[in-house]
């Protein structure tokens, strides 16, 4: 009988189901955090349905705590050392950050240092450019994945994109997706909106739907812009009600992040998100007024 149960246990539909719950959970968390900050969308843990229930972001984001929720922590430049690494991961346990999102290399080291914590690890995969072959960002997926990160940000292939091969677009998120979700992990699509048009950026949002993509995000941070009010807003027309927008790139204030979250953006990656909170801690939240933000180049 045993023996019956052991097979059972590890029979490839238990396995696929338990690879769902967890990553049922992690969108049910997600959401429901971007719920408590912006109340863009709610999912509740009981039903599968989504239902938007909008509330004005500036009453809603006066919360350290679901401020913090919305905050993937980013530290991506390349000299960042392993003490930058460590203090990156206390400053995310210490405040309730979404997650830590980091280069490959630092996955493990950031999985063991938050191991006691609700904090997500994130990382990049064929950043900054997306010009990678497939099977290299698979590898780099995987690999990422056995070392402990619970969230994968890669970045498209823009070029293939431009040139309309819509089809090598969608088949390489869609291989990604599916080894994301089968290791419980939620996958961000980084669609590089400043190189994009507008028809690209919409045609990007459709192919990571239906990659079954968990988020679609603006920026690397690396290139020519970061985000945008405008994008963030065309972005959020263009996913389903379930899908997660990801604003990155040039958010260093309160008030630029509240901008975001009231354009349709529920997760937001920014290297300041510490000043944020203490900004948000120091002083009452201004309304929200100014239309959209600077283009400067910013990594994150």
């Amino acid at each position: 009988m045993n023996t019956m149960q052991a097979r059972r246990n590890h029979h490839p539909d238990t396995t696929r189901r338990r690879f769902t719950t967890s990553r049922d959970i992690l969108r049910t968390r997600l959401l429901t955090c971007a719920g408590e900050a912006a109340a863009l969308s709610h999912v509740s843990p009981r039903s599968s349905s989504t239902t938007v229930s909008p509330v004005s972001p500036e009453n809603a984001l006066h919360n350290p705590r679901a401020v913090a929720s919305l905050i993937d922590h980013t530290l991506l430049k390349p000299e960042a050392t392993q003490q930058d690494i460590g203090l990156l991961c206390g400053e995310a346990r210490d405040f309730g950050f979404a997650s830590v999102c980091i280069h490959p290399y630092w996955v493990r080291f950031a999985a063991d240092q938050l191991s006691a914590s609700s904090v997500r690890i994130c990382t990049v995969i064929g950043f900054p450019l997306g010009a990678n072959d497939t099977r290299t960002k698979i590898t780099e997926a995987g690999l990422a994945l056995s070392a402990g990160a619970t969230e994968l940000d890669m970045v498209q292939n823009i070029g293939a994109l431009r040139s309309h091969a819509f089809d090598a677009v969608q088949g390489e998120i869609a291989q990604l997706a599916q080894l994301a979700h089968s290791g419980g992990a939620l996958l961000k699509v980084i669609l590089e909106t400043c190189l994009l048009t507008d028809d690209e950026k919409i045609a990007s949002c459709r192919l990571a739907v239906e990659s079954e993509a968990d988020f679609v995000k603006t920026s690397t941070g690396f290139s020519t812009a970061g985000a945008t009010v405008a994008d963030v807003q065309l972005m959020r027309r263009h996913v389903s009600a379930a899908m997660g927008v990801k604003a990155s790139g040039g958010v260093r204030t309160l008030d630029a992040l509240r901008q975001m979250v009231a354009a349709g953006a529920n997760r937001i990656g920014t290297s300041s998100g510490v000043s944020i909170l203490r900004e948000l801690q120091s002083a009452a939240a201004a309304p929200l007024q100014v239309p959209h933000l600077s283009h400067a180049k910013d990594q994150y």
